[in-house]
């Protein structure tokens, strides 16, 4: 990104001069980003690893064809990918545990934190269609013996069973476990390692090289005045307030 670039060597100049801050004019910073050259193959790359790891296959494959860029993954498997993490946000655990062993059965095999998440997952949603009995044998039958080999896994098995004792979840201090946000934290952990088991990023690069922007921005705002990108949405430059 040319312009987290640019931040940084002006940072390391202006470190170089008088403590006051320096005044980098419009014209100035615009002649910067003008200079810095971009290849059009590089951000189009940067656009299909987005696409690609968030899950977008209609969206990756119409943009492989208008632009001539190749994903670095099967398309196919994107399909097989987001099944599953359509299965776990909907609560359909059992499904997409089963998705994942026709994936790829080393995935879970090798990731026993992973295993009991989506186990915890299931006996959340056992409370949650308020199934207790069954939640209780599945708690003793399938969690416990792994929280009495693991303390993080223990820990996390009494806060989910503690849902069992309110009648009134909004009461519980764990309450948060029935939310919808619970199965999207859980589906974005199978998501990550179904893509690692892919030889692919977890993450998307785009949204880390924002954060390295706004970083640097403000490193950069402390010892200059800037136009600077406020909205990242429209990236549009703003003058500093006067």
């Amino acid at each position: 990104m040319s312009l987290f670039w640019i931040v940084i060597r002006e940072l390391a100049e202006i470190e170089a001069m008088a403590t006051s801050k320096k005044v980098i004019t419009r014209e100035e910073w615009e002649k910067k980003l003008n200079d810095v050259k971009i290849r059009k193959e590089d951000m189009n790359k940067l656009v299909m690893n987005f696409l690609v790891t968030e899950g977008y296959v209609e969206a990756a494959e119409k943009f492989r064809k208008e632009s001539g860029t190749d994903p670095d993954i099967d398309l196919a498997t994107i399909t097989d990918r987001m099944a599953v993490k359509k299965a776990v946000q909907a609560g359909n655990v059992e499904d997409a545990i089963e998705k994942v062993n026709d994936l790829n059965p080393e995935i879970l095999d090798t990731n026993p934190q992973l295993f009991f998440h989506l186990q915890q997952q299931r006996l959340i949603e056992l409370i949650r269609n308020g199934k207790i009995e069954e939640a209780l044998e599945f708690a003793q039958e399938e969690l416990a013996p792994r929280g009495e080999e693991n303390q993080s896994f223990l820990e996390e098995l009494e806060k989910t069973v503690a849902l069992l004792a309110f009648e009134d979840v909004s009461n519980c201090p764990v309450g948060e476990l029935l939310d919808v946000s619970q199965r999207l934290k859980t589906a974005s952990e199978v998501n990550a390692a179904i893509l690692t088991s892919q030889s692919h990023e977890k993450d998307p690069k785009l949204p880390s090289l924002l954060k390295m922007l706004i970083w640097a921005q403000n490193q950069l705002g402390e010892k200059a005045v800037f136009p600077r990108i406020n909205d990242l949405s429209t990236a549009k430059l703003e003058d500093p307030p006067v």
